[in-house]
């Protein structure tokens, strides 16, 4: 079937779209960080201050003074998030525009997975970060998705076209995007992870030098493992079932369920470690931060499988469309 270019392109188009905002968005979220670390470090020397009967000799700022800053601060929050919603809304425009173009779902190569992987993981990001308690997290989160977009767009670009003769088959859009939506799941759990990491080693009240004053307006570190391990519980099953699709589709497509493909075999290694993550997490005998660093290890070898073995390593899951 014949590609419809017009679609084609106001899908490009939307994409790019997409990135600057989501760009403006990391701006006003890290002006909005930086405000909430003002306020953050205003209260910890007014309290220094009346410990040490500072107000007798200089004059700490009332709670009225505070409320004024955090409402300022507050200000940019919002406008950062109604930015990301409007972009939500054009990144996935973007993708329904590039399935449309080829008529067909737009998963066939690995832009169209990353522009998808991206965009589930901003909608879910967006609907949990929206709370107030949450939304210093913003420059973390978008600077990543941020990268992905841009390594995407730039690197990985391919034209809309159909798909090859393997991907014609039911099962291709019921598999990829189980897998997408759990790997977007994924790298809010593996954010959360390596935030939580950092947050233990400079706890709330307790910061200290340069990565203190950076971490200072981030939630708890009890907080950000508590959303790396509930988002973790929806990472496996999902990724696990598309996985398992995967399989099925395999036996289907050539005669075997497993094959021990390098890109099969990194899925199974990834689904794995999540599942180790949970396990370790509700065991008593684990600290949270050595399970942390497994749920770390899940999302760094789930990166790998999406770059290095869709572009380097060559095998029956080459469908990068970078040839």
């Amino acid at each position: 079937m014949p590609v419809n270019q017009t679609l084609a392109n106001f899908s490009d188009l939307s994409f790019k779209t997409a990135f600057v905002i989501y760009c403006f968005a990391l701006i006003l979220s890290i002006v909005f960080y930086v405000k909430q670390t003002g306020v953050v470090d205003s209260r910890v020397k007014a309290k220094e201050l009346v410990g040490a009967g500072g107000p007798n000799v200089v004059e700490v700022p009332s709670d009225s003074d505070f409320a004024r800053r955090e409402a300022s601060a507050e200000k940019f929050a919002g406008m950062a998030q109604t930015m990301i919603w409007l972009a939500i809304i054009i990144h996935g425009a973007s993708v329904v525009l590039r399935g449309l173009s080829a008529s067909r779902f737009p998963f066939g190569n690995l832009y169209e997975y990353v522009a998808m992987v991206t965009f589930v993981a901003m909608v879910i990001s967006a609907w949990v970060i929206q709370r107030r308690e949450l939304r210093a997290m913003w420059p973390w989160v978008l600077t990543p998705v941020i990268a992905l977009l841009f390594y995407g767009g730039m690197k990985l670009y391919a034209a809309s076209a159909p798909v090859v003769p393997a991907l014609q088959s039911f099962w291709f859009p019921i598999h990829v995007s189980t897998v997408s939506i759990g790997a977007g799941i994924g790298l809010i759990s593996g954010m959360a992870s390596l935030l939580y990491v950092l947050r233990m080693r400079q706890p709330v009240g307790k910061e200290h030098g340069v990565l203190g004053a950076v971490l200072r307006p981030l939630p708890s570190a009890q907080r950000l493992d508590s959303l790396a391990y509930k988002a973790a519980i929806w990472a496996l099953p999902i990724f696990g079932l598309g996985v398992m699709l995967g399989a099925i589709w395999a036996e289907s497509a050539w005669g075997r369920f497993w094959g021990w493909d390098p890109k099969e075999t990194i899925s199974l290694v990834t689904w794995m470690l999540y599942a180790a993550y949970l396990h370790a997490r509700a065991t008593s005998g684990w600290k949270n931060s050595a399970a942390a660093w497994i749920n770390i290890a899940a999302f760094a070898t789930m990166v790998f499988n999406l770059f290095f073995i869709n572009m380097v390593v060559s095998g029956l899951h080459s469908y990068a469309g970078l040839n």
